[in-house]
């Protein structure tokens, strides 16, 4: 399978894509593509680390796998196309940014606004079949992002990686929390949202706040 990731991600994370594991996962990806429907498209597989390079990382947000709907998923982690409806996650965040730093509700959900100021916006597993949440579970999506937030936690500090849920707190043990903040929340999902430990989480004030005093551009979020 043909990887459309940029070369300077390709370089920093160049032994990765050699392994076998990683060889055998995207062999069967692009079969899976070949006879089922798959989202995202093929070419937005990667887009979470397209929009910028590796040293420029300020936040990391991590997802499950993409939106298994017609239309939604695009490769960013809770992140839709524009002019499609806003998924109860999507909305649960949307609505939380208007409650901590004032956000006006947004019209479009197409999160590469975030995505371009270095906010990496990364599902643990980047495919998934039509219709089929986690269909693509335990194929080796897993073992890529884990060595990739090790990787990206061991060689720059100062980032802001926020876990929100049980699947991205599996992610905790590897992130240096002597270099790197972490902020934990419930999920935006309403069957987690509604039972408390995501609205207030105040997640995109306190990411703010450390950057600035870290002498780095807040997000625009």
């Amino acid at each position: 399978m043909k990887l459309v990731i940029s070369k300077i991600w390709q370089k920093f994370i160049g032994a990765e894509i050699k392994k076998d594991y990683f060889l055998k996962l995207t062999n069967y990806i692009e079969k899976e593509y070949k006879n089922e429907i798959c989202y995202p498209n093929i070419e937005n597989i990667f887009a979470a680390l397209n929009n910028f390079d590796p040293q420029e990382i300020k936040v990391v947000i991590l997802g499950q796998d993409p939106y298994h709907k017609p239309n939604q998923a695009n490769g960013l982690s809770f992140s839709v196309n524009k002019g499609e409806l806003h998924p109860p996650s999507l909305k649960n965040i949307f609505k939380e940014l208007e409650l901590d730093i004032g956000n006006k509700y947004p019209v479009s959900g197409d999160l590469s606004k975030w995505s371009k100021q270095g906010v990496l916006l990364l599902n643990t597993i980047l495919t998934v079949r039509k219709n089929k949440p986690n269909s693509h579970r335990n194929l080796g999506w897993e073992i890529f992002t884990m060595n990739l937030i090790k990787k990206i936690s061991n060689e720059f500090s100062g980032i802001v990686f926020m876990l929100w849920g049980n699947n991205a707190k599996k992610y905790k043990s590897i992130i240096d929390n002597s270099k790197h903040l972490i902020l934990e929340s419930s999920h935006p999902s309403p069957l987690s949202a509604n039972r408390g430990g995501w609205f207030g989480n105040k997640h995109f004030s306190l990411c703010n706040s450390y950057l600035l005093k870290k002498g780095v551009k807040k997000i625009n979020w």
